[in-house]
């Protein structure tokens, strides 16, 4: 008699069709009843199933107790770093990331101060479009300052290298200690809006400024990350709390 899959193997199976694009944005998941049915298990893995979707932001409860796919969502960096130290590859499955221009700049306003350069200093830029499902996700730009590019100079070829960071730091010595993310919202540019493939004539994006130090407290990217308003920019953090070394439970 075939083994009934649990409620991780049901998880993973919905979760493969969401990231391949077989399920998209606002479709019907099957019912609790449907669920059961099809996999011949009982309510209790139909529902632990599901929550462990809807705790990854794949899916949600709509008015009326229906479970539907949630709106794209952009996974935060601690998330690929994850997936980098585990599969290689810091995209989630289903996604690929296209480059869209590498080249030198002048630091802007919001750029200079979190490299800690003067405005209008020569910095080097990746921009890229990811996607999922062949449907852009975000759209980012990394901007490394001069002794990044020192060390990896193939971050100065228009092909995805993945994990530009890791690679950074690794060639520089000194590890990646902390980032801080700043989340803004504001209307999107002409040329956001086209690559996004936005066609309103005022579409409001969610802006991430994303600042990665080193343990030696230099800054090894910022990075700008632009996504249509809908998708959710999604972040899990643990709330468990170490134990303090020597702790004896008094």
């Amino acid at each position: 008699m075939p083994k009934k899959p649990g409620y991780a193997e049901i998880a993973a199976h919905f979760r493969r069709q969401i990231q391949e694009g077989t399920l998209r944005s606002g479709d019907e998941m099957p019912s609790y009843a449907e669920l059961k049915e099809q996999f011949g298990v009982a309510h209790t893995t139909a529902n632990r199933a599901y929550r462990a979707l809807k705790m990854e932001g794949l899916v949600l409860t709509s008015p009326g107790a229906k479970t539907v796919v949630a709106a794209p969502a952009s996974n935060n960096i601690g998330t690929r770093v994850a997936l980098h130290a585990a599969t290689g590859s810091a995209l989630d499955g289903g996604e690929s990331s296209r480059i869209l221009e590498v080249g030198t700049v002048g630091a802007d306003a919001l750029v200079a101060p979190r490299l800690d350069v003067a405005p209008g200093t020569p910095v080097h830029v990746r921009r890229r479009v990811v996607s999922r499902a062949g449907m852009p996700v975000h759209l980012s730009s990394s901007y490394y300052p001069a002794y990044v590019i020192a060390v990896t100079p193939e971050l100065q070829q228009p092909v995805s290298t993945g994990a530009s960071r890791e690679l950074a730091a690794e060639r520089l010595g000194v590890p990646q200690d902390r980032v801080l993310e700043e989340v803004t919202s504001r209307q999107a540019t002409g040329a956001e809006k086209e690559v996004l493939g936005l066609t309103a004539s005022e579409v409001v994006v969610t802006q991430v400024v994303r600042t990665v130090t080193l343990t030696d407290g230099r800054v090894v990217e910022v990075a700008v990350k632009v996504a249509e308003g809908s998708t959710i920019l999604r972040w899990t953090t643990s709330l468990h709390m170490p134990e303090s070394e020597g702790d004896d439970g008094t």
